[in-house]
Formats: C-alpha cells, sequence, structure tokens
C-alpha cells in the first residue's frame, strides 16, 4: 500500500520517526529520486546522519565522514559534474531503449534517473559519505551499514533518498572541493529531499527464489545434471 509523502513544514525532530515499525520501514524503503526542493531542517538532517553513526564497522573504527551541501550554488557546481558522468553512463540504455520491444520497467527507470539527473541541483541535499583507507585500500564496505542506516532513517523521518555513485567520475576533484583528504575519499552520493511521490514496497523478487539454505541449489542441479 502507498503511504503518501509528508508536507514539509516545521516537524518535531526529537519524535518524528521514533514510532515507524523497523520491518515496515525496511519494507517500504526504496529509491525516491523525485525530490522537492524545500529545504531540509538542519536539526532533522543531523537525526538521520546520528543514524548512520550507529552502524557496525570492523574493530568499532567507526570510519565515517558525511559532508552536506546545501548551498544552491555549491550543489549546481556538482549537479554539473555528475550530470556529465550521467549522460555518458547512461547513453547505452538510451539507445537500448529505442526498440519498440524493451521493457517498460526499465524504460521508467532510465526516465527516474534521468530526471534526478537534470533535477540534481534543486535537491535540497547532496549528503557525501566518505570512508578512510586502511593500509592504502579504501574501505567502503565498513562505510555502508551507516549508509543503510542513513536510508532508512530518512524514510523515518519522511524524507526521500536516493544513493549513487556516478559522482566518482569526477571523484578527487569532488573530493577537493569538499575538502576531503586523500586518506579520506568520498564513495556515495545521497540526494537527500522532501518524497514527491508516496513510499510502497517496490517489487523484488521472492525470497524463496535467492535463499538458500547449507548449499546453492543451482550448484546441486549442475551435479545432477554431471551425474546423469
Amino acid at each position: 500500500m502507498k503511504q503518501a509523502p509528508p508536507v514539509p513544514g516545521r516537524v518535531d525532530v526529537a519524535s518524528i520517526g521514533e514510532d515507524l515499525p523497523l520491518l515496515e520501514g525496511i519494507r517500504t524503503t526504496l529509491s525516491i529520486r523525485r525530490l522537492r526542493p524545500e529545504p531540509v531542517p538542519p536539526a532533522l538532517l543531523r537525526k538521520v546522519c546520528e543514524a548512520g553513526t550507529f552502524a557496525p564497522s570492523g574493530g568499532n573504527r567507526q570510519p565515517w565522514t558525511f559532508v552536506a551541501v546545501t548551498e544552491p550554488e555549491r550543489r549546481a557546481w556538482v549537479a554539473e559534474r555528475y550530470r556529465a558522468a550521467f549522460d555518458a553512463y547512461i547513453a547505452p540504455a538510451r539507445k537500448a531503449a529505442e526498440a519498440p520491444d524493451f521493457p517498460a520497467a526499465r524504460r521508467r527507470n532510465i526516465e527516474s534517473a534521468a530526471w534526478l539527473s537534470d533535477h540534481l541541483h534543486e535537491v535540497p541535499v547532496h549528503l557525501f559519505v566518505a570512508g578512510r583507507l586502511r593500509r592504502g585500500d579504501p574501505q567502503f564496505q565498513s562505510v555502508f551499514p551507516a549508509i543503510q542506516n542513513v536510508l532508512l532513517a530518512c524514510r523515518a523521518v519522511g524524507l526521500g533518498a536516493c544513493l549513487t555513485m556516478l559522482h566518482l567520475a569526477h571523484g578527487r576533484q569532488i573530493d577537493e572541493y569538499l575538502g576531503l583528504a586523500e586518506d579520506n575519499p568520498s564513495c556515495a552520493l545521497i540526494a537527500v529531499g522532501w518524497p514527491a511521490v508516496a513510499y510502497r514496497r517496490p517489487v523484488r523478487r521472492p525470497v524463496d527464489e535467492v535463499l538458500h539454505f547449507e548449499r546453492y541449489r543451482d550448484a546441486d542441479e549442475k551435479d545432477a545434471k554431471k551425474k546423469t
């Protein structure tokens, strides 16, 4: 069932999102790319980032850094570079979508992603997430639990959010613009704002298609064919 997005306005930051059941939040947290331009209160953004800090990390190193870009001029700078990376990335899919038998669902996904690219400068918060290097190598796997927490918290407080990594095409240039050192590179950009569409449960494959006990079923089927 779809749930109407909240109306931006004054919010009780302390209480908002505290009553959403965890599993319901998980089941209705989807990428929302159509976001409204109204500003997000800094205190609310702080709350969702705080949720990120409660994620587990190896050795409890807590390697995450959050940089929220909210000033219009700075958002426009980021959006210009994002759009260039997106256009190059999406070009093959747009060409394929010209085929009359191209799946409608995939065409909608392309259109949704293109909308975000075209309107990224209007999205009120560009939330960059950075992680530390360890022994010279990026440790992004330690940051993504925090990113998921942020996405869930956005859903809980009524915000829409969409995770992307396309900014990495201009990674070091953008990191320097954000003031991030070479040993603290960004790994994700989360577009955050008030949703222009309703929350809903996204279409997903049945769990029984992807859950296996003891051994991957397809491997067993291949072994059986070999024996025959």
